[in-house]
């Protein structure tokens, strides 16, 4: 589990795929999450599962007094998730949601970029993100409503929106519209957003799993200047960001790029900052508040679009 932290026990309904993980550390393992929740020497939970069972088991996990790190989108709508936020309220505990993609290189460099201020106010995002599925695909648990809560927009999308409320803040109007174009799938395979702050300050986005060659696109434009990234490592391409600031006269911008061609370390960098949440005493800077508003968006969209995904 990198440096803070060691793996003493995991759980898989998959019992090789469990040992198999544990034999690299020498930890317990189990075939029933049940079983590791209580151990005294568990101080945090990591919860990395199917849509359907994030929320019970971070909520057992609280119950038992240990830390969570939940997966994106911590639950299958914003009901799901609020007893778990009055629990952790309660008792304490830190839950950080797996908002990863904030800490991809490119995403932690845009982030700085915009706090030194020299973006100017921000303006709009223009983003997109997506996926080309495989064959079957409509036949994975993704495609099954009880399971998933929705098909791409709550996939894809909660990375786009929760990057999107890091930049610009609460959004007080949602519009939106999923459609299924071409999966045989009772869920979305196409979700467009277009969100505004109070100050009409805008996020317009796109999650798809027709897209066919994977993609990553943000743009974040200032009125001093512009972020573009694209990329996120692997078949999605080299994390790139370049910064195009605008001149007094206009015309052709000063432009610098970045490249990181190098493994992806979001995950890691991720963890050590939640063992320091932890450590300090501090709310996650990605927590279930972050989580909940993803959530309210989507199924607002969904409602309006004509999808049930109530389990």
């Amino acid at each position: 589990m990198g440096t803070g932290g060691n793996l003493v026990a995991c759980a898989d309904i998959d019992a090789a795929r469990a040992q198999a993980l544990a034999g690299k550390s020498g930890a317990k393992a189990f075939r029933d999450w049940r079983e590791l929740i209580w151990l005294p020497e568990v101080d945090i939970v990591i919860v990395s599962t199917l849509h359907d069972s994030l929320a019970a088991i971070t909520y057992a996990a609280i119950e038992a007094g240990k830390h969570v790190l939940v997966e994106k989108p911590a639950a299958r709508n914003a009901k799901e998730l609020e007893p778990i936020m009055t629990a952790a309220k309660e008792k304490g505990i830190k839950v950080h949601v797996g908002f990863n993609h904030r800490y991809h290189r490119s995403l932690r460099k845009a982030k700085e970029i915009f706090d030194s201020g020299v973006l100017g106010e921000l303006m709009f995002i223009r983003a997109r993100y997506g996926h080309g599925g495989r064959i079957g695909y409509d036949k994975e648990w993704r495609a099954k409503p009880e399971m998933s809560g929705g098909g791409e927009l709550i996939d894809q999308g909660p990375h786009l929106i929760d990057l999107s409320r890091w930049f610009l803040g609460e959004f007080s109007e949602v519009q939106g519209f999923a459609h299924t174009y071409y999966w045989d799938m009772p869920v979305d395979d196409n979700g467009f957003l277009l969100l505004k702050t109070a100050n009409k300050q805008t996020a317009f986005l796109h999650a798809s799993c027709t897209e066919w060659k994977n993609l990553f696109s943000m743009e974040i434009y200032g009125r001093d200047g512009k972020l573009d990234l694209s990329g996120l490592g692997g078949s999605y391409g080299i994390e790139k960001l370049t910064w195009y600031r605008m001149l007094p006269e206009m015309g052709p911008p000063e432009t610098t790029s970045w490249e990181y061609p190098m493994a992806d370390d979001s995950w890691a960098v991720e963890l050590a900052e939640f063992y320091d949440d932890i450590r300090l005493d501090r709310e996650p800077a990605a927590g279930l508040g972050d989580a909940h508003a993803a959530l309210k968006i989507i199924e607002k969209v969904y409602e309006e679009s004509g999808y049930d995904h109530r389990a």
